[in-house]
């Protein structure tokens, strides 16, 4: 990779829009074919294919009388979804093409899944799963840094073997990313305000914990995904911010829809302890809407899109640099 990094600066003005009647669209997957699959609120996945129509898979609202959230989706090799459940209820599910959901995963090491964010699969097929925090609400993750923040989140693998925790201990665990050659693991701790690295080993063995890149004021990274620079592009909710970090851990503005003022009244209330699910979830901007992740697409992987917790629709944009293409890239989903 050369040591010479894309300019990647995007105005507003460029971000157009995908889709329509989008529900906490937090989790945006795409494939070769041009299909977009993207959780939905009170459904399961909703499907946008290449043409524009869309089509709601699943009919879910709760499961077990707990509210049921489609929070990160994976699409697996025989064209089934795993979902990841940030409700109540937690754990990993399987929903299928004809819209059933079965539960895949409901504990590991004895753990009962609480808040389950984020599901991945790397080549081998291994899964890799965040779960954010062991309390509930899950406001009670939402603490500042300091000697008193809370950090209980953390990341499981499931493999032939079966699940286990790889590792511990973080300020709540959102998505998880793997480097180019898997050699590496990357976690998203939205108010530990960093990104947590760790050497992979062959059996999915996690060593070398470090910090890669910390994050200031106003920033509040949740999803985030690889270029083909090794760059690592992370979506900020509250501030509306695209962030992109270099392979150093130096980080770059790529696209900002901020409110200063909601901002600085998020800053405040997490303070005082006293920031709400709900506070987080809101935004007063018109264009983005609490941008929530990142996902690379199009033939040449160089269109954008954004999923949100408030948005009714993607944003989208085009990149001067490709992704990374994910691993489901050339899988069919079975719809």
């Amino acid at each position: 990779m050369s040591n010479r990094l894309t300019p990647c600066a995007i105005a507003l003005d460029q971000v157009l829009s995908r889709g329509t009647g989008l529900r906490r669209p937090e989790c945006v997957l795409a494939t070769e074919s041009g299909d977009l699959f993207v959780a939905h609120l009170g459904s399961g996945v909703m499907h946008i294919a290449p043409d524009g129509r869309q089509r709601a898979i699943g009919a879910v609202a709760e499961i077990e009388g707990k509210p049921w959230i489609p929070n990160g989706i994976a699409l697996t090799r025989d064209g089934d979804f795993l979902i990841a459940n940030m409700g109540e209820g937690g754990g990993l599910w399987r929903l299928s093409g004809r819209g059933e959901v079965t539960p895949f995963l409901r504990a590991v090491d004895g753990v009962t899944l609480t808040a389950t964010n984020f599901v991945t699969a790397d080549r081998s097929g291994r899964l890799w799963v965040t779960v954010t925090t062991r309390q509930w609400p899950i406001s009670k993750a939402m603490t500042a840094v300091g000697p008193h923040q809370l950090a209980d989140g953390y990341l499981f693998v499931v493999d032939e073997a079966g699940a286990r925790i790889v590792a511990d201990g973080f300020a709540f665990a959102n998505e998880v990313r793997l480097n180019k050659d898997e050699s590496e693991a990357y976690i998203v701790e939205t108010f530990g305000r960093r990104i947590t690295r760790f050497k992979v080993g062959p059996k999915a063995n996690l060593s070398h914990r470090e910090i890669f890149t910390e994050f200031g004021h106003g920033v509040f990274a949740d999803g985030a995904a690889f270029d083909a620079e090794g760059c690592l592009w992370v979506a900020s909710i509250v501030s509306n911010r695209i962030l992109r970090v270099a392979p150093n851990g130096g980080q770059s503005l790529i696209l900002e829809d901020c409110n200063a003022d909601h901002v600085a009244r998020i800053e405040t209330l997490i303070a005082s302890g006293k920031v709400a699910r709900d506070d987080m979830q809101r935004s007063p901007t018109e264009l983005l809407k609490n941008v929530a992740s990142i996902t690379f697409a199009g033939p040449d992987l160089r269109t954008v899109y954004l999923g949100s917790l408030g948005g009714d629709r993607l944003a989208m944009l085009r990149s001067p640099v490709a992704g990374l293409p994910p691993v489901h890239w050339r899988y069919r989903a079975r719809i």
